[in-house]
């Protein structure tokens, strides 16, 4: 689906048609870890979920470039046992796909010594010509003029209810931050659908505003149009 002009959303990755780039956020490879480490046991599964999620994205996109638009991995402080082995194989996997690039995001603090390794350059932004590429937890510092900001960070969602049930979804917005075009995209944390964009705290200073206008597209492997998200119960 396009999202916007040569913008295009598939399943939770967002694609740069003009740029062959394909950009994807908040992985937080070692939540599972620091679950268990609270006693909280859930099965690791998530690093084959993902992979496998990635596989229906990559059968319908063939980037050239590969942008993970911050929070790699979950730990602030460390690097778990987790996080450092299947980092390791999710970027050599991606490296497999196309030329990677890292977003510094607010989980990231110490992501230096995973992509020293790897000889992967971490950033704190991407420019691609009119579009501007962030993680979201900040506003830029630099001067930029795009007409397209894309962040993550919020991993947005949705809840939709069905006479007594409801279920939550992960979903993209679109809006407006300070007159351009704001795109916000869910997080590829398996776990969890993310923030209810209509009743809980949200954090990123993009999102200080009202959000009923903002468009919906909700994400169930397909992406489905859901309108505004004042006309969401």
């Amino acid at each position: 689906m396009e999202i916007a002009p040569g913008i295009q959303i598939i399943d939770l990755g967002v694609y740069l048609a003009k740029h062959k780039t394909l950009v994807l956020s908040d992985f937080h490879i070692g939540y599972e870890e620091e679950l268990n480490k609270k006693g909280i046991l859930v099965p690791r599964v998530q690093y084959k979920d993902v992979i496998d999620r990635l596989e229906l994205i990559f059968s319908k996109v063939k980037p050239e470039v590969i942008v993970i638009n911050g929070d790699l991995k979950h730990e602030f402080g460390a690097i778990s046992k987790q996080e450092w082995k299947e980092t390791m194989r999710l970027i050599d996997y991606l490296e497999r796909k196309g030329r990677l690039v890292l977003i510094k995001g607010n989980h990231d603090t110490i992501l230096g010594p995973i992509a020293e390794k790897q000889e992967i350059k971490i950033v704190d932004e991407l420019i691609a010509d009119d579009i501007l590429i962030t993680h979201g937890h900040k506003l830029p510092t630099a001067n930029h003029k795009p007409k397209t900001v894309i962040i993550a960070h919020e991993h947005p969602a949705v809840k939709i209810k069905s006479d007594v049930r409801t279920e939550k979804y992960k979903c993209y917005l679109k809006g407006k931050h300070k007159g351009k075009t704001l795109l916000v995209q869910p997080s590829f944390n398996l776990l969890l659908e993310g923030t209810d964009v209509n009743s809980e705290e949200l954090l990123s200073p993009f999102l200080d505003q009202d959000l009923s206008n903002f468009e919906v597209f909700v994400v169930d492997k397909k992406v489905y149009d859901f309108g505004k998200l004042k006309n969401l119960e």
